[in-house]
């Protein structure tokens, strides 16, 4: 949401920026000489973009995080077209650079990916950007709120100015005017602290800081307009340190702004009476006045901005309430239909296998014959495993927690203990978490491989690999299946028409969409001595 907000929020102004590095990148491939403007002038266009860019991101949730990973993959791309740079000197000495394709190439991929996700977003991606956000916790709304706050207190740069502005021509048009001894010398340090100190206090970043840090700056803005006051006598006498005033009640908590207020109102008042020439009084009753006024102002701006950040707060907490309301009731939904499964097909089941094992107890009376048996024994196997697999499902549907490649390994101890066969499992490379989508495709597909394996060739030794690859993880079961002289029989032979039959020939169809879906392949096929099943994610 919070990333499909800013891109949203993007104006012409930024495909102009992107527009003119693009053309720089231009520039770049032609040869030109490598003197300091030629030099400076892309750093500085780069940083000036770069600052625009990352100012109106807020830093909430894991922005930091992705903002650090974009500006590392940055410098690593600025890095590679540094390098692929060529260099030479030409016929007067003076060096000579030209950027070749990889360079080129760097610099496009950098601008024309931000181009390409501002465009993607305001034209149908969106949504899922928004839902990307969700999930990974980028930009929330806590973290909006705050980039408004932001541009709040920017509404206050130009006014500080405009403040200084005033304060300055006025101090210098009374007397004793600025300068460089005496009481000029005073006043000029005064107004220099002044001016300072309310260019600071007026700057988005130091209104993130500490109570300390605010309280420090306020004092400076109040201790050199009562300066003024008490060295001019007819200079910005009233406007000076109250905008102090001003900015403690704005930024400061109510009983820190009240005290700040009140001694610099205080300091002032006294400062105006004893060194006014002409009604001392009145001058410190007017003075206190305009102070009040603006505090006044300040505590109704602090007021304000309180609100409307509880009202987003709140907002955003029925938004995620009703989100989880959405959650609930869609789970609610699939455990309702995973009642029905289970009373339906887990029933069902269950039924079968207790008329199974009736059917292969009344063939052991009546001496059928041993592929008759074979069938039913294969036939209650396969209705054990139906009803894993229902559970299963039912869990799915119910939220439980889904199987994933770190569980392989008891997958290929209950195959041992459950057929008897041989079976091992190696794993090469470093092992590394997968996404779930990828992990739960590995692992169903080599369970329907020793599936397989027991269903077509039983007491055939099993091979089970996990390969760690860079960018992607495989995963085979091979197994090695010799026919055997000594067991001629259906349920012995691979291939066997009869277990075929009871499998469905659905698995490895299944595998390979499962396969597909989470963007891999499912590869199967005959060896020299059985079979081969090969699985690869992109992961």
């Amino acid at each position: 949401m919070g990333a499909a907000r800013h891109a949203d929020g993007m104006n012409i102004n930024m495909y102009v920026i992107n527009a003119i590095l693009v053309l720089m990148v231009v520039r770049q491939i032609r040869e030109h000489s490598l003197d300091l403007r030629a030099l400076a002038v892309p750093v500085l266009a780069v940083g000036a973009a770069a600052v625009m860019f990352l100012h109106s991101v807020p830093g909430g949730g894991n922005d930091i995080a992705l903002e650090l990973l974009g500006v590392s993959a940055g410098a690593a791309m600025g890095a590679v077209g540094g390098l692929a740079t060529r260099l030479r000197r030409g016929a007067d000495g003076r060096p000579l650079g030209r950027a070749d394709a990889l360079a080129a190439s760097m610099w496009v991929a950098g601008v024309g990916g931000r181009m390409a996700f501002v465009f993607a977003a305001t034209h149908g991606a969106g949504p899922a950007i928004g839902r990307f956000s969700i999930a990974h916790q980028i930009t929330g709304q806590p973290a909006w709120a705050r980039e408004r706050g932001d541009r709040q207190r920017q509404a206050l740069w130009p006014l500080g100015w405009a403040f200084i502005a005033i304060v300055v021509t006025a101090s210098v048009q009374a007397h004793p005017a600025p300068g460089l001894q005496g009481a000029g010398l005073r006043v000029t340090l005064a107004l220099a602290v002044y001016a300072a100190a309310v260019a600071t206090a007026v700057t988005v970043g130091w209104a993130r800081r500490g109570l300390a840090a605010q309280a420090v700056v306020i004092g400076l803005i109040g201790g050199a307009g009562v300066a003024l006051a008490a060295l001019q006598q007819h200079g910005p006498v009233e406007l000076a340190a109250p905008v102090g005033v001003w900015i403690a009640a704005v930024r400061l908590p109510p009983a820190p702004a009240a005290a700040a207020a009140a001694a610099i109102t205080a300091a002032l008042a006294l400062a105006v009476g004893l060194t006014a020439a002409i009604q001392p009084v009145q001058s410190a009753i007017t003075a206190t006045l305009v102070c009040l006024l603006l505090a006044v102002i300040g505590q109704f701006l602090r007021r304000g901005r309180e609100s409307q950040d509880r009202t987003e707060l709140l907002m955003a907490q029925l938004r995620d309430a009703r989100e989880a309301e959405a959650a609930a009731a869609a789970l609610a939904e699939r455990s309702r239909i995973a009642g029905e499964l289970h009373d339906v097909l887990a029933h069902s089941l269950s039924g079968l296998a207790i008329q199974l094992q009736g059917a292969r107890k009344l063939a052991g009376r009546e001496g059928v014959s041993t592929g008759l048996r074979a069938t039913i024994e294969r036939s209650a196997e396969l209705t054990k495993a139906g009803l894993a697999d229902a559970r299963q499902a039912v869990g799915v549907l119910r939220g439980d927690r889904l199987p994933t490649l770190d569980q392989l390994g008891a997958l290929v101890d209950g195959f041992r203990c459950d057929t008897g066969a041989d079976a091992t499992l190696r794993i090469d490379g470093t092992s590394r978490p997968l996404p779930a989508e990828a992990s739960l495709a590995l692992f169903r597909g080599a369970q329907e491989a020793l599936t397989n394996i027991a269903r077509y060739a039983p007491g055939a030794p099993a091979a089970v690999t996990v390969s760690y690859q860079a960018g992607r993880t495989l995963v085979t079961v091979e197994d090695h299946a010799r026919p055997s002289a000594a067991s001629p029989g259906p349920a012995a032979e691979p291939g066997s028409p009869l277990l075929a039959d009871a499998g469905g020939g659905h698995g490895l169809t299944a595998m390979r969409e499962r396969a597909h879906r989470a963007g891999g392949t499912a590869r199967a096929g005959p060896t020299a001595d059985g079979w081969l099943v090969e699985l690869e994610v992109p992961a």
